[in-house]
């Protein structure tokens, strides 16, 4: 997995750009709910007041207030108020610790007054209430003459009695302050409002405003997310298209310098799905990391912080519904992983199935073998289908389960904070924050538990690729150092010298103790029966492999000591299927060199005998060729195959029985063409007829992979009785003699 995630280096700057922004997610996500606790808390219960500290207050109420401070308070009160007719006004630019100090210097005054006013309007019992902790205080508040004020009459008590009453009150409401901040803030709030009205401040306007205030930041803070929700899509969707493409270049860069042995070694399959399916997933995963796997653990360990500071005596619901949450995505993991790398594998079992089908249609209409082939599908489809439905299935109990424990938490936050509101220690907006934040948690593990669905699958398809990545080719170019150059003495000049080779894996050998010599000008046919390793003698010489015993030169020089592409652009190479490709007739011929002259196309097609059918087409040169060449005949591929080669011009041609779909006729007109054409290049042909290398001027005769003979056709028939049991076979008495 890390070999394939090197490929986002170039990438680094947009990912650094991602995780900025899903930073400025997160803080919009985590200040949604505070800004919804604060609607409730102090936009609705406490009518939009922020502090307990009146911004306007009536002189009256001061003084009102003031009997209930010390000296030192009703000096910083003074300090801090400017008084302007019979308002007192606070002044705007105050420093926050001198914020504080004024709420210190409030709280207990508003305390009392607020019990004073709750007292004399009825709402409270005093037998009840916190006032029994002075008894003339409450024996006071009984006896009061009907529509007397409290305030006036304690204004008129002789100093010492009235410090007395003072001094009992604020040791009655000191149990209210264990209470803590914001529930004091409840608690005074109706009696601020009141001073605020007395004050002439408009507090159903300031309540508005609140919430107005409140709700546009919370839009605001929703439209930010949403900016940034999309932007990191985009960004996402970039990097991993980015790193699909660079992976997929790369693979396919790797695959093309595969020899034979890393092709056999994986299978056509398995590589077109490792090249197609894999990257995708790995692409897919990489999107969801960045857009998903990133930001969980941000919001995750954002909203932990958050609910830790709002309430430690409920931390262990979120510690529980974490271990329950964790539980459920290790047993899933080690259930679904193995099933993961199955499913990867039955997926190249169904491309391997479609692609044999596919590819041997016209043999299996031919044997009636269609019902066979339908079965043969069938069960590999219904064991990648039995497997993902598996999977599916153990992936769908997750989402449930998640749901199950997000709504249990909730109704556990609910039951456990309610015994805090009723204590005092929370309010109501703090529990709906707290719920908010806990599903933030839960909501990351979601994110993360959605990712374990896909994680496992890109890991296995990451693995697959980074196969192909790693495996070391076989043939490659030599160091810079081994290098050499050909030999212009010797151009064209084929060599092998006691030449052996088997198959990678292989415990005998296909060829052995070949020696021969292939001279520019001359015509060498190789030619055996079915199984003799023709076609393996001819691999070795534009190394499709490498020899295991000897060597084979090319212009004086071993294949081994120059570069693969300089010893290939030599060779002009025939395959024994003819294959087309995609595209136009002209752009197949001029496959060598895309800047390729219309007169050398039309020339190469003319030696291959191809230009007359070529030319009864509506577009000629122009006419489409379906993928393969499956719209044009077996024998007219092969010619555009050999005039392909022919184009190229190399100085070594390699027919590997490259004739086998022509008739006899046009054959011989292509031979006796195309030995005119070649005379300075080494012609090299393999071959099952007789009649095809009749004419060659070396002819080796290959049985069991050695030698049997070399010679002309004359000399093979008096001193080759492998090459006679052919010619027999083929020829007629007549053609033979």
């Amino acid at each position: 997995m890390l070999k394939v995630l090197k490929y986002l280096k170039k990438s680094i700057i947009p990912i650094i750009f991602v995780v900025l922004l899903l930073l400025v997610q997160a803080y919009c996500d985590l200040a949604l709910p505070q800004y919804m606790s604060n609607i409730v808390n102090v936009g609705i219960q406490q009518g939009g007041i922020t502090s307990i500290v009146p911004e306007k207050i009536t002189a009256e109420d001061m003084e009102n207030l003031q009997l209930f401070m010390n000296e030192d308070d009703i000096s910083l009160v003074n300090k801090n108020y400017e008084k302007s007719g019979n308002i007192f006004t606070l002044k705007s630019e105050i420093k926050e610790k001198t914020s504080e100090q004024l709420e210190e210097a409030f709280i207990d005054p508003e305390l009392i007054s607020s019990m004073i006013n709750m007292a004399q309007s009825g709402e409270i019992d005093v037998d009840n209430d916190a006032y029994q902790s002075s008894n003339e205080l409450a024996d006071m508040m009984k006896n009061l003459p009907e529509g007397s004020d409290f305030y006036d009459i304690l204004k008129a008590l002789p100093t010492e009695h009235k410090d007395m009453i003072v001094a009992k009150m604020t040791e009655a409401v000191e149990g209210y302050k264990s209470l803590g901040k914001d529930n004091v803030k409840q608690l005074v709030i109706s009696d601020v409002q009141q001073v605020l009205k007395n004050a002439d401040v408009d507090t159903d306007s300031l309540q508005m405003s609140y919430l107005y205030g409140a709700g546009l930041l919370m839009l605001l803070y929703a439209l930010i997310i949403a900016f940034c929700t999309i932007l990191t899509t985009l960004l996402g969707a970039r990097i991993g298209s980015g790193l699909a493409r660079d992976l997929r270049s790369t693979v396919y860069g790797k695959v093309l310098r595969f020899s034979s042995k890393e092709i056999n070694q994986f299978s056509n399959a398995s590589l077109i799905t490792r090249c197609t399916n894999d990257i995708q997933q790995i692409q897919m995963v990489i999107i969801m990391i960045l857009r998903m796997v990133l930001y969980a653990p941000i919001l995750g360990i954002g909203a932990l912080f958050k609910v830790l500071g709002t309430n430690q005596g409920m931390a262990w619901i979120i510690g529980l519904a974490v271990v329950v949450i964790l539980f459920v995505l290790i047993v899933l993991m080690s259930v679904a992983m193995p099933k993961f790398t199955k499913l990867q594998k039955l997926i190249d079992r169904i491309n391997l199935v479609s692609r044999e089908i596919l590819t041997g249609l016209p043999v299996i209409r031919a044997f009636s073998r269609e019902k066979h082939e339908e079965e043969r599908f069938d069960i590999a489809n219904k064991n990648q289908m039995k497997t993902n439905l598996f999977v599916n299935r153990l992936m769908a109990m997750m989402m449930p389960v998640m749901m199950f424990v997000m709504n249990g938490v909730s109704i556990l936050i609910i039951w456990v904070g309610a015994s805090h509101v009723d204590a005092g220690d929370m309010q109501v907006g703090d529990i709906m924050a707290y719920i908010q934040y806990t599903m933030q948690i839960i909501m990351a593990f979601l994110m993360l538990s959605m990712m374990s669905i896909m994680l496992p699958r890109a890991v296995v398809s990451a693995n697959r690729v980074a196969e192909v990545l790693n495996t070391e080719i076989s043939i490659t170019d030599p160091d810079e150092s081994e290098i050499k150059s050909f030999e212009n003495s010797k151009k064209g000049l084929v060599e092998f010298k006691n030449v052996s080779f088997k198959y990678p894996g292989a415990s005998e050998n296909v060829i052995s103790n070949i020696s021969f010599t292939a001279k520019p000008g001359e015509t060498t046919a190789i030619i055996g029966s079915t199984g003799s390793g023709k076609s393996t003698l001819i691999n070795l010489i534009p190394r499709f492999y490498d020899v295991t015993e000897g060597e084979v030169t090319v212009s004086g020089v071993n294949v081994k000591n120059v570069t693969l592409g300089d010893l290939r652009d030599k060779i002009g190479y025939v395959p024994q299927k003819g294959f087309l490709f995609s595209g136009t007739i002209g752009s197949n011929i001029a496959y060598s060199d895309k800047n390729m002259s219309q007169a050398q196309i039309e020339k190469a097609a003319e030696i291959a005998q191809a230009q007359e059918f070529i030319e009864s087409k509506y577009d000629a040169y122009d006419s489409e060729i379906a993928q393969g060449g499956t719209n044009v005949s077996g024998g007219q591929r092969q010619r555009l195959s050999i005039a392909r080669a022919i184009a190229k011009n190399p100085d070594i041609y390699i027919f590997d029985d490259s004739f086998s779909a022509l008739d006899y006729k046009t054959d011989a007109t292509l031979r006796k063409a195309l030995n005119r054409y070649t005379q300075n290049s080494t012609v090299i042909i393999v071959a099952q007829r007789i009649s095809t290398v009749l004419n060659a001027e070396q002819i080796i005769v290959l049985d069991n992979g050695e030698i049997a003979g070399t010679g002309t056709h004359k000399e093979l028939l008096e001193n080759c009785e492998v090459y006679k049991q052919i010619a027999v076979s083929q020829l007629s008495k007549e053609e033979l003699e």
